[in-house]
This record gives C-alpha cells, sequence and structure tokens, in this order.
C-alpha cells in the first residue's frame, strides 16, 4: 500500500512512516504529494476532524492508487473539562505555537491538585478504493508542574506517561512508539489492514 498522511507535520510522519514500516511501502507528506490545501476542522470531535481531512485530501488525489490517511490528535485534561481537546494545536490562539500552548496550560492548572491528562489519537484511512477504516487510541498520564526533556514535540514536555513513569519527551522514540496514543491507532490500524 501507498500512503499519503494528510499532514504536513514532519514529526507526525516520522512517527507514522516508523510504526507502519512493514504494512506499507511508501508514506508520503501532502507537500511531497504536491497538495497545498489546509482543511478547515470544522468538526466536533477528533473522529469527525480526522474524517473531514481524509475525504477532502482522497477527493484532492489525481493518483487514486494512493491511501490517505488522517489523523486529529490532542491532549485532554480532566480539570479542564477536556480543553483543549481538538483545539490542541491553536490552544493559545490562531498565531500561537507549541510553547505558547504549554504556558498557557501551566498557568491554567496552577494550584490545580488534579492533573490527570490523556492524549487521544483518531484515525481515519481511505483506501484506494474508497474504503474507510476508523479507529481511536488513548495514552493515560498526568501534566507536570514544568517541562522536563528535550525529545518529542507539542505537550511532550509536560504530559508524564503513566507507561513510562517519564514524560513522553524524556523517553527515546521507541520508547515514546510503544505507548503513546499515535502508536497505540496506528497498532489498531495495522490489524484492520
Amino acid at each position: 500500500m501507498r500512503l499519503i498522511v494528510a499532514s504536513n507535520n514532519q514529526n507526525k510522519i516520522r512517527e507514522i512512516k516508523k510504526i507502519l514500516q512493514n504494512k506499507v511501502e511508501e508514506v508520503i507528506s501532502l507537500k511531497d504529494a504536491g497538495i497545498f490545501v489546509d482543511v478547515e476542522e470544522t468538526g466536533k470531535t477528533f473522529q469527525e476532524n480526522a474524517l473531514l481531512k481524509a475525504t477532502a485530501i482522497r477527493n484532492l488525489l489525481k493518483d487514486k492508487s494512493f491511501a490517505v490517511l488522517a489523523d486529529d490528535s490532542g491532549l485532554e485534561v480532566e480539570a479542564l473539562n477536556g480543553a483543549p481537546g481538538i483545539f490542541s494545536a491553536r490552544f493559545a490562539g490562531e498565531n500561537k505555537n507549541d510553547s505558547d500552548n504549554r504556558k498557557k496550560l501551566l498557568t491554567l492548572l496552577k494550584n490545580q491538585k488534579n492533573r490527570k491528562a490523556r492524549f487521544v489519537c483518531a484515525l481515519v484511512l481511505i483506501n484506494e478504493n474508497d474504503g474507510k477504516i476508523s479507529v481511536t487510541a488513548t495514552s493515560d498520564g498526568e501534566i507536570t508542574e514544568k517541562e522536563t526533556g528535550d525529545n518529542g514535540f507539542g505537550y511532550d514536555s509536560l504530559f508524564y506517561s503513566y507507561d513510562l513513569k517519564k514524560t513522553f519527551a524524556e523517553a527515546s522514540d521507541d520508547e515514546k512508539n510503544s505507548v503513546s496514543h499515535r502508536a497505540r491507532a496506528l497498532l489498531q490500524l495495522q490489524k484492520k489492514l
């Protein structure tokens, strides 16, 4: 199977390539496919947004021999009623970055005892015959009081993984890929392929 990932996030692409390396012969980004579109995420759930992205990219493809994989993922914090949720990438505002998002999260959780959180990943794959496969997976942990670790991206330096007993940013790629929400979703997807 040849796969276009509905993303230009190189960190995501790298994770997906590594995890699916034995299942797919080629994994490319939107940029690699010559597709320059930002699909508006108007869904109310991770699953709805992943389906919107996968469908939009599938409809734009000239070469229908590629399958399309879209993910929508983010962080849900219990004390914030599931926020940032589907707004994880834009939590601090439209033109802000990962660092701004982490600062906002720490500010909102200041003096908060309940720091339970989970990463959620919804994947939708539309294959060459337009068949759809959807999966969702999570990884549980809590938000630390300060950033720890130099690896990863997004909220990884604040997410203490219950599985790993350290933050995702302190983990190696292989460690993170053994327990992350995206890895778990990709493994579920592998079983359905």
